[in-house]
């Protein structure tokens, strides 16, 4: 009964992805000058059955604006990877941060707990401000 819900809550934001993505692309349909940013990220997936994998695929390329090019498996140090093909995202890690977060959003509605960590593979920067600050003083001096 409670994945029955968590699907439909799933649904529903995947629905509303959906639609906000194909306003993207209208919208950048009409505006004058250069049309999306187009790039290929790598992503290390956290789902690790195949219908996890297929359903996150499906899920990236129904989506306006995103589309899976090409797979990649997993070995015994590295997770299984995603190539996605992002066309309005404003940097890799914009693109990333999205797509993880729906990955993280199917892991939960599936597995009814929250995945693990994102994969250092990833390239996120998450830098602690406290540590930016040091650096730029130590440089200043």
């Amino acid at each position: 009964m409670m994945i029955a819900l968590r699907s439909i809550g799933y649904l529903a934001w995947l629905g509303k992805e959906i639609v906000s993505g194909t306003l993207d692309i209208i919208f950048n349909l009409f505006k004058t000058g250069d049309y999306g940013k187009p790039m290929i990220v790598e992503v290390p997936m956290r789902c690790v059955t195949d219908i996890e994998i297929t359903l996150y695929a499906s899920s990236i390329t129904i989506t306006p604006g995103t589309l899976v090019v090409a797979t990649g498996p997993g070995t015994a140090t590295a997770p299984p990877t995603l190539f996605v093909h992002c066309l309005f995202s404003e940097s890799e890690e914009d693109a990333l941060e999205g797509l993880f977060d729906m990955e993280s959003r199917l892991l939960h509605t599936l597995r009814g707990r929250a995945p693990g960590e994102i994969p250092e593979s990833a390239g996120l920067a998450h830098t602690d401000d406290s540590e930016s600050k040091q650096q730029t003083t130590e440089e200043d001096s």
